[in-house]
């Protein structure tokens, strides 16, 4: 039977729904008192008569009556009722510090986000600053607070674990020095998310166990360790001798590695120091680690046909940056210098459109004001370009937000949903590949709208988009922020069987965010990307012809 602390419990909930639903707040706040006075209550709620609790102070007859169905019917509908009409991400707000019931309303029905990952997204690209109530120091306490909740739940962003990987390592290191150690597993293979970090060594188990915090289990050639703040960390022993075999084996997936097995048994049984060693006895090309989750590499190994993957340093520019034209917190003029500065060749401007009102997005009197700001900063800063382009909202039909004549101004358009997300797949195609076919669509932008562990983004098919991307001579945008790595890795290959370009882009709403640019490179490599496929390689020359190729034609 439910005690008086559950009971509270289920008061005090049922009290913040009703004021996120927006119900009369006297009524709300009345939930809210009696289980303030229930937990001050030292007999059992149990033991009293429905008169006995209505006379509680703060309860009185419709709580008291609800109160003994709970007791008594192990009920409480009207909790239900709003459970079932609160989103789980919404209802998981609650646990952010410093979020209450009205602020969670105003993200949640003016804002439209339904998700804690939605909401630390919305937050990193100053959406919050736009709405009453939300200030810069509110928003940051948000991101610290909503950061601290996802590090307890079990999964990680790669961005999110890396630093704390490479932390560990330095720490084991100084723990026994005269030991090998290399981090294998999800995070060798640079997979977008993790849930746990796997370490090969040579050191001595039992005695390293001595120095690590809180050791769980301890076997033979395994350890499990809790690293804080709460990273299981898998530890496998290796000798010397077999330290080859041992970082080959336990770096790739499981199908990968059985694939291995399958294709060159007569050199299972033999020791190799370095992996290296084992693909050379194997006679095939080294396969990096990041391609060790797709079995097709394999094929191409054994044909020495492994791609020279896109480096970070093959990024000639910026493509897909906001500034405070919409929602960036920086000027137009600090975004630019900053790409100067880090030795990039151009910037591409994509503010948001003028549909994304929660984004300060550009009406066409501003894209007007805007591109004569480019011009002159153009003539201040040349050899270095900023092309026009606008990150323009695809509306529920298909459409984008501007006429054509104003689209036509635009160097470059990126075409991306930002609302009505939740779609069947024949809609979200039928919005994509209309907007897809559009003449001024350059680059199609983040296709599912997915945020990783917090969104799984609309359902679309793949292989379809890639057509029509290939048919209209539009890129597909490998968005870099470390929440959406959108299009998945995974599609990569096909869409360069398909001779469609892709383009790393780091959607980037502050000067930091150019640094995001890494995790779209490693996300790119794990689809085998090369340079010559990735738009934002080329040169502003190679950008500024194949622009002008583009336009001509379909004017």
């Amino acid at each position: 039977m439910p005690d008086n602390r559950s009971i509270a419990e289920q008061l005090i909930l049922l009290s913040r729904l009703m004021e996120i639903h927006g119900e009369n707040p006297f009524k709300a706040r009345s939930y809210a008192l009696a289980a303030y006075e229930i937990e001050k209550i030292k007999q059992p709620l149990s033991a009293l008569t429905l008169e006995q609790i209505q006379q509680i102070k703060g309860i009185g007859e419709a709580i008291g009556k609800k109160i003994q169905q709970i007791l008594h019917e192990g009920q409480f509908p009207l909790l239900e009722k709003y459970l079932a009409a609160t989103p789980a991400g919404v209802l998981e707000m609650l646990h952010i510090k410093g979020l209450g019931p009205k602020k969670i309303r105003v993200i949640w029905k003016e804002m439209g986000i339904e998700s804690i990952g939605e909401l630390l997204y919305a937050c990193h690209e100053n959406r919050l600053l736009h709405h009453k109530g939300f200030g810069p120091k509110t928003q940051e306490n948000i991101i610290q607070e909503i950061q601290q909740y996802l590090a307890h739940q079990h999964k990680w962003l790669f961005a999110e674990i890396e630093h704390t990987a490479i932390d560990i390592l330095h720490q084991l290191q100084t723990f026994y020095p005269k030991a090998l150690y290399v981090i294998v597993g999800d995070f060798r293979r640079q997979c977008t998310v993790i849930d746990r970090l796997e370490i090969l060594t040579t050191a001595d188990l039992q005695t390293l166990s001595t120095h690590i915090p809180h050791p769980q289990t301890i076997e033979p050639h395994r350890l499990l360790v809790q690293w804080p703040p709460g990273i299981p960390v898998y530890m496998h022993h290796s000798s010397p001798s077999q330290w080859g075999n041992n970082v080959l084996f336990t770096t790739g997936s499981t199908t990968f590695t059985e694939a291995l097995i399958k294709t060159f048994p007569e050199i299972m049984n033999q020791h190799f120091s370095t992996e290296e060693e084992w693909f050379r006895a194997a006679d095939i090309a080294y396969i990096p680690p990041c391609l060790r989750d797709d079995t097709r590499w394999i094929k191409q190994a054994r044909l020495h046909q492994i791609p020279q993957l896109i480096q970070i340093q093959d990024i000639k520019g910026i493509i897909h940056a906001h500034s405070q034209w919409s929602d960036g917190a920086h000027s137009l003029e600090e975004m630019a210098k900053a790409c100067i500065q880090q030795g990039f060749e151009y910037l591409v401007i994509c503010d948001h459109s003028q549909s994304a009102f929660y984004a300060n997005g550009l009406s066409t009197e501003r894209v007007k004001a805007q591109h004569e700001e480019i011009d002159k900063l153009n003539e201040q800063l040349y050899p270095f370009r900023i092309f026009k382009g606008i990150e323009a909202d695809i509306l529920p039909d298909g459409r984008l937000d501007y006429p054509d004549e104003v689209l036509e101004q635009f160097d470059i358009v990126i075409a991306s949903i930002h609302s009505g997300l939740k779609m069947t797949e024949e809609k979200a195609m039928q919005r994509l590949l209309r907007a897809i076919a559009h003449p001024s669509t350059t680059i199609l932008g983040h296709p599912t709208g997915r945020l990783l562990l917090s969104r799984n983004g609309y359902p679309v098919d793949h292989q379809a988009i890639i057509d029509a991307c290939k048919t209209h001579q539009v890129i597909i945008e490998i968005n870099a922020h470390p929440r959406r790595l959108d299009i998945d890795w995974q599609w990569i290959p096909l869409a360069i069987e398909a001779k469609v370009l892709l383009s790393i882009d780091p959607d980037a709403h502050h000067l930091d965010g150019y640094q995001d640019i890494r995790y779209g490179v490693l996300a790119a490599q794990k689809g085998g990307l090369t340079a010559s496929h990735n738009f934002s390689s080329f040169s502003k020359e190679e950008i500024e012809a194949y622009l002008k190729k583009k336009k001509s034609s379909w004017r």
